[in-house]
């Protein structure tokens, strides 16, 4: 079972993109998600994450601009990601909280560049 990432792409510094997670419907309800980042070499790290409460934590460094959400209709979970700087380029992933190995999918790359 794993969790779909999709939505990555280039955008200019500055620039949004929105970051989708399909998370499995035996998993949605129980636990809470995150999206996590990683760049060559280092480990992945939680960037945001929401709860089944909807309550939700971020990083300094994303907070005021990446907004997550959950559609717990469409069993979906969401990275608007505004005012995009070059540090944030990353492979993205969605993950549990915390993380599971058979969960990791294959990310969606995001690149912040002029």
């Amino acid at each position: 079972v794993q969790l779909v990432e999709s939505g990555g792409g280039l955008v200019q510094p500055g620039g949004s993109l929105r970051l989708s997670c399909a998370v499995p419907d035996s998993i949605f309800s129980i636990y809470s998600v995150g999206w996590y980042r990683q760049t060559p070499g280092k480990e992945h790290e939680l960037v945001a994450a929401i709860a089944t409460d909807d309550y939700t934590t971020y990083i300094d460094s994303v907070k005021g601009r990446f907004t997550i959400s959950r559609d717990d209709a469409k069993n979906m979970v969401y990275l608007q990601m505004n005012s995009l700087k070059p540090e944030d380029a990353a492979v993205y992933y969605c993950n549990v909280i915390p993380p599971l190995s058979p969960y990791w999918g294959q990310g969606t790359q995001v690149t912040v560049s002029s």
